[in-house]
């Protein structure tokens, strides 16, 4: 996260708190160092498959939990597992969400074997698959096959570029409803894409995302999810570059000041807390426009193809220069969450289907890549 993000965070009392020594002073401009190295060392491999990997691990994933594990040990090809220490039973109970980030992460591995000239050809769940939760049997298999008659994807020129803003948007810049138009062409399959820029609509879905974000603070064992995913500074997101970091001089500042910590955090008395609701709060409230993905069933297969479908509308929009963020709190099926559950698919689904994935977009700040784990880390067998 960067400084602008949180920037509430560092006004105690009036005033900015500053690092109380020259040795406090060098840490907290530290920033992540092995967390990064993903994001420069993407296509630099020379075996195709680990190529196309070294991109699909940039792929946007819940919590940034990277849920991805995959097995070389077959010449040719990439076996996909979702990695069962990487799930969110509290927000996530039927790993509907993990399923779509590992869409995502086959789609960017798809795109990047067509640049070196391979297509893929995936079978998904081979052996299977169970709709309550994600177990030990694969989810997909991978074939690479020498095919340079296949075009490269123009969306691929994205992928190092690709965010998820969690800043505020610029609420002075409307954004023109032309470029939905420009947006759906990039959806396949049977996934329905819809979204909305109108002013009267804005208001509401705000509303929503707002009340959405506040029930899963508010309920303990979600919120309590997410810090137990906090990394907060440099050290902590290199020695486990996965969850939500807090790093940047602000962060590591109030660490040091013992004034931010997943215990100052739970605490709804302290200023990290409530500054922090500001703070998310603040942009489910800037946002300018809202995009929605909805899928006619909800099987494993669908929420794989939302995945996909997800990461290539995140690298639409960067193309025409957006912002865009998931807010799809209110779609986590908990029981607190069954209110607004029924509510924003009345809204975006009132014939049937499910919505899988719904995010603000705008015109935002340039945000610095999340924290990632080597490729190596994320090979179970070669």
């Amino acid at each position: 996260m960067t400084l602008s993000r949180r920037k509430s965070l560092a006004i105690i009392g009036g005033g900015v708190i500053t690092a109380a020594t020259a040795a406090a002073g060098f840490a907290v401009t530290r920033s992540p160092r092995v967390a990064l190295h993903p994001w420069d060392l993407a296509g630099t491999y020379a075996d195709p498959r680990q190529n196309a990997l070294s991109f699909a691990l940039l792929a946007p994933n819940p919590h940034n939990r990277q849920p991805w594990l995959v097995d070389l040990s077959t010449d040719n090809e990439v076996t996909l597992f979702a990695d069962q220490q990487k799930l969110l039973p509290a927000t996530d109970p039927f790993n509907r969400q993990i399923t779509i980030g590992l869409g995502c992460f086959l789609e960017v591995m798809r795109m990047a074997a067509l640049q070196d000239g391979y297509r893929v050809d995936l079978s998904m769940f081979p052996d299977g698959a169970d709709p309550h939760r994600l177990d030990t049997r694969p989810v997909a298999h991978a074939r690479f096959v020498k095919d340079p008659s296949r075009a490269a994807d123009p969306l691929f020129g994205h992928v190092h570029a690709r965010r998820s803003v969690k800043e505020p948007f610029d609420t002075n810049q409307p954004i023109d409803a032309a470029i939905l138009d420009q947006l759906a062409p990039h959806i396949r399959g049977d996934t329905l894409f819809g979204g909305s820029t109108d002013p009267a609509d804005i208001p509401a879905f705000r509303s929503l995302s707002h009340e959405a974000l506040r029930i899963e603070i508010e309920t303990p064992r979600t919120y309590q999810e997410s810090v137990d995913l906090f990394r907060i500074g440099h050290r902590e997101v290199d020695a486990n570059p996965d969850g939500i970091d807090f790093t940047g001089p602000l962060f590591e500042t109030l660490r040091l000041a013992g004034l931010f910590s997943r215990e100052t955090a739970t605490d709804t008395s302290s200023v990290a807390y409530t500054s922090g609701l500001d703070a998310v709060f603040a942009n489910t409230d800037t946002a300018m426009g809202h995009v929605w993905l909805v899928s006619p069933t909800n099987h494993r297969h669908d929420q794989i193809e939302i995945g996909r479908n997800w990461v290539r509308l995140n690298l639409a929009t960067t193309a025409l220069g957006l912002g865009m963020q998931p807010l799809s709190q209110a779609l986590q099926e908990y029981p607190e969450m069954a209110a607004l559950y029924a509510d924003i698919h009345n809204r975006l689904a009132p014939d049937g289907g499910t919505v899988q994935m719904f995010a603000r977009i705008g015109y935002g700040p340039e945000v610095a890549p999340s924290p990632r784990w080597p490729l190596e880390a994320k090979i179970a067998k070669t």
